[in-house]
């Protein structure tokens, strides 16, 4: 009988340790909703420009354009250099509808969404920061990485705002939940359910902001690795799956974008915008998130011969200038995109920003960093002492997922447009590192001090 009891008791300690877990979460999940919603009240039912979430203010317009029965138009000539009247494909139609939808059943009343997107990724992206930190670490370091998402300053700031960033972050996140769970679980069923779930999430994602669009060969290839490496037989179900849903949520938008342009555009145009912008040699070698006044506006850097075109033309005439800025110069690039990494990374005071974002900027990415750098080492640390090829164990770890996400996206943006709210997906990223540094140094200081 003993060794039932015993058998028995260990059994009650584990499920005392999983209610415990969740009793935990769900008390963080909560804080991280309310938090978000202090956010959208705070916002409030108008539509202002707001530092780092002037955005906003062409989404709100836009989606009232389209339940007036105008469209995907602007009234007024409108940024980047939209006619009015004229059609416009700049802005993500999947978040325009989502505001769109609320205002036609509900009444033009901005603070609606608001609430709606702080509850749904207060709750969401607090999950699933906790699960991606427990498969790369542990339910310890998870909980912590929970807790960061929830009182991260940036997060909830823009959860109240009107933009993509909220959905689009969350979206991120699942989508590397989901291949960790396709590399983990083979078999003809987990990769049909599983290629779906990532199908749908890639397809959120990209419709929420395209520039995911060039993750996705990397994520299908990292997946590739884990189950050739662990022997679990190749993913060629899910991936069709996932692919092939990306083309079926792409594809409506680019037969809407040709009935009006008259011409191919995948889904939106603001690549060619961002690419010619960003690299143009008004910078010299030296980049500005934001183009000062000395330099003029950016309207100005547009070729007078090519103001007349529709957007679609606009946007592609300058990817091609913008690329051969960079042929013509290539040395100067390099040395651009070098650049921007102090304002990628930007995470001090400066004089040109307001009070919101300088806290903003100090005390969510100033505050995590050098937790994050101390966890990065650490992971990589342990990834090299276990047998086999280190390089590949760390590659094929979940935590190499995370790493290879935040290297290749930063990657992006080095190399076209760099701006702070640009960096967001990866702080989300890069919190479950945050966390094992700080859970490491906690039980560092226990091991020395038993009364911590």
């Amino acid at each position: 009988m003993q060794p039932q009891t015993s058998i028995y008791s260990i059994k009650a300690f584990k499920k005392n340790y999983v209610v415990s877990v969740q009793t935990i979460l769900i008390v963080i999940g909560v804080a991280a909703i309310l938090l978000r919603l202090m956010s959208a009240f705070y916002q409030g039912n108008r539509v202002t420009i707001m530092p780092g979430i002037s955005d906003q203010v062409s989404y709100d317009s836009l989606a009232r354009r389209v339940i007036e029965g105008y469209g995907f138009t602007f009234g007024e000539n409108h940024w980047p250099m939209t006619w009015a009247g004229e059609p416009t494909a700049h802005w993500s139609f999947l978040y325009t509808l989502y505001l769109a939808g609320l205002y036609g059943m509900f009444g033009a009343h901005p603070l609606l969404p608001r609430l709606l997107q702080a509850i749904i990724v207060g709750g969401l992206q607090t999950y699933v920061t906790y699960r991606l930190a427990e498969k790369s670490f542990s339910k310890g370091v998870g909980i912590i990485a929970a807790g960061i998402s929830a009182f991260y300053i940036y997060f909830i700031y823009y959860s109240g705002s009107l933009m993509t960033e909220p959905f689009y972050i969350t979206a991120i996140l699942c989508s590397l939940l989901i291949a960790m769970q396709i590399a983990e679980n083979p078999g003809r069923a987990s990769d049909i359910k599983f290629g779906i779930f990532l199908g749908i999430a890639f397809g959120i994602t990209v419709l929420l902001r395209q520039v995911f669009l060039l993750f996705i060969p990397f994520l299908l290839f990292w997946i590739w690795i884990v189950r050739i490496r662990r022997r679990l037989g190749l993913p060629i179900l899910s991936t069709f799956l996932s692919l092939g849903l990306v083309v079926v949520f792409i594809l409506p938008f680019s037969f809407y974008n040709q009935s009006r342009f008259g011409r191919f555009v995948l889904l939106n145009t603001n690549s060619g915008f961002a690419f010619f912008w960003g690299n143009h040699p008004i910078y010299g070698t030296h980049f500005y998130g934001i183009l000062p006044e000395s330099l003029g506006t950016y309207q100005d850097l547009v070729p007078q011969q090519l103001r007349q075109l529709d957007e679609a033309s606009l946007d592609q005439e300058l990817l091609k200038r913008g690329l051969q800025f960079v042929f013509d110069d290539p040395k100067r690039y390099i040395l651009l995109s070098m650049s921007r990494i102090p304002v990628f990374f930007e995470f001090w005071p400066s004089r040109g920003s307001g009070l919101i974002s300088n806290i903003s900027r100090v005390a969510s990415f100033g505050l995590i960093l050098p937790f994050v750098i101390y966890g990065l080492i650490l992971s990589i640390k342990r990834s090299f002492l276990e047998k086999g090829n280190r390089f590949i164990n760390l590659v094929t770890s979940p935590a190499g997922l995370l790493m290879l996400f935040a290297l290749i996206y930063s990657t992006i943006h080095l190399l076209t447009w760099a701006l702070v709210r640009y960096r967001l997906p990866v702080d989300a990223v890069l919190i479950p590192f945050a966390a094992l540094g700080i859970s490491d140094l906690y039980s560092r200081i226990g091991r020395k001090n038993p009364n911590v």
